[in-house]
């Protein structure tokens, strides 16, 4: 799963001026990407993540769906944090960037995102 979470990054930073937006989640299986997103690359990230960490029986983890230990091994791929600049109050993203949550873990649907700031 890729999910888009651009706006709720930028409602997080609209009010806090300069400084750097961390964005963080806090599970053993997800990741954030900075990607372009709406023209296919979400679906491209994951073919590539299927196509470097299969799902099949390869994987020493092995509770939960058949090659569930993939998911394990992704946030060293895909890390779990993203620091982004922020100018104005704007997340100082490329004109087709976005920040995404990546998890393959359809184990759990459940995921929180942690949002921080420093001022700057």
């Amino acid at each position: 799963m890729v999910r888009d979470i651009t706006r709720e990054a930028a409602a997080f930073a609209d009010d806090k001026g300069d400084g750097l937006l961390h964005v963080f989640v806090p599970h053993a299986t997800a990741g954030i990407a900075i990607i372009e997103t709406g023209a296919g690359s979400d679906d491209d990230l994951l073919t590539a993540i299927d196509d470097v960490l299969p799902t099949d029986d390869r994987w020493r983890h092995r509770h939960g769906s058949r090659g569930h230990g993939r998911d394990h091994v992704l946030p060293a791929f895909v890390a779990p944090y993203a620091t982004l600049p922020v100018v104005g109050g704007q997340i100082a993203l490329g004109t087709w960037q976005s920040i995404c949550l990546v998890d393959p873990n359809g184990d759990n649907a459940t995921r929180q995102v942690r949002f921080s700031f420093l001022q700057g």
